[in-house]
């Protein structure tokens, strides 16, 4: 598959570095095309402008901070593309969400690019997709979107790099998984296991009752 991503950041870093060794052949663009080139040739992948990128990619992936990516996406042509936004909402160490109670930046970003926007790969720090999985323990990524072509190709790229995808509905709910990704780092970042609040698939709908003689 060719990939292009947006950004030569951590994220495009690791998430391209893990798809070139699934196989895909990925163009990294950026506003500097220096910094392109450095983080293509240290991962194995192509290099070009923001622009080469997305007309380069099948499937592009915006890695970028949310806060310039609807000028971003505004000055591609990505109409119609599959394109995975990992971005988020929020701005400073009181994950608040920038989006406030309006549209989620997931559709905000689908309506600036008109591309087929999938939300994928929010939840976790880019150290995380490095190193997947963590001793045989396959990490669950949750994905948003409306379009079924575009969500099974996101499903291949989260298997890509060893975790299994968690299909969380339409486009619609973007906004919940933007919200949870920032109310799970703030507990991480007050030293707190985010994991612990939840209990077992098993027992996730509370055990039945006993029956009564």
């Amino acid at each position: 598959m060719r990939i292009g991503i947006l950004g030569a950041g951590n994220m495009a870093e690791a998430l391209g570095g893990r798809w070139v060794d699934a196989g895909h052949e990925v163009m990294i663009g950026a506003r500097s095309t220096e910094k392109a080139a450095i983080l293509a040739e240290r991962i194995g992948a192509g290099a070009g402008t923001l622009e080469e990128a997305a007309a380069f990619g099948e499937v592009v992936l915006l890695a970028v901070w949310y806060a310039g990516a609807q000028d971003v996406v505004r000055q591609v042509d990505v109409q119609g593309k599959v394109l995975i936004d990992c971005t988020n909402v929020w701005s400073d160490m009181t994950f608040r969400l920038l989006t406030g109670n309006g549209p989620s930046g997931a559709e905000l970003i689908a309506e600036a690019s008109k591309a087929r926007v999938v939300k994928a790969f929010n939840l976790c720090h880019e150290s995380v997709w490095r190193k997947t999985p963590f001793e045989g323990t396959v990490l669950g990524v949750p994905i948003c979107g409306d379009d079924e072509e575009a969500l099974a190709l996101a499903e291949r790229l989260v298997r890509d790099v060893g975790c299994e995808p968690l299909t969380g509905g339409g486009l619609g709910r973007a906004g919940q998984l933007e919200a949870t990704a920032a109310f799970v780092v703030g507990l991480y970042a007050a030293g707190a296991d985010p994991a612990s609040m939840l209990p077992p698939l098993a027992h996730a709908g509370g055990d039945p009752e006993p029956l009564t003689p």
